[in-house]
């Protein structure tokens, strides 16, 4: 995979994610073969960060942005947009090219 796949489950039609913005999500992460690697889901706690400022994954830099609250989406993160040669841990094989099954919760910018 050499490129971001970005494919809406489901339109939300809340606040839109932007660069900066405070975000809050439920996600499923798997490795290419379909193994779960994580998920807000069973920790029963989501997942916040800011977006399209190098806080998380080039992938959902690149993938969340525009996405509106309510909405679901995939993100088939191609490796170099996700942890590239590094292994993480002994979860995530260095060169994994990674799947994310997102659904955003909450969007916080500075004018709220």
């Amino acid at each position: 995979m050499t490129s971001l796949i970005i494919k809406d489950i489901q339109k939300g039609n809340g606040k839109e994610a932007v660069k900066g913005a405070l975000i809050t999500t439920h996600y499923r992460g798997f490795l290419s073969d379909g193994t779960l690697f994580d998920s807000s889901y069973d920790k029963n706690k989501p997942f916040q960060c800011v977006i399209g400022t190098g806080r998380v994954i080039k992938g959902w830099d690149q993938g969340i942005l525009g996405m509106k609250v309510g909405g679901k989406r995939t993100l088939e993160v191609p490796a170099h947009l996700a942890y590239g040669e590094r292994a993480m841990g002994k979860v995530i094989p260095a060169n994994s090219d990674l799947k994310f099954e997102i659904e955003l919760l909450e969007v916080l910018t500075r004018d709220n």
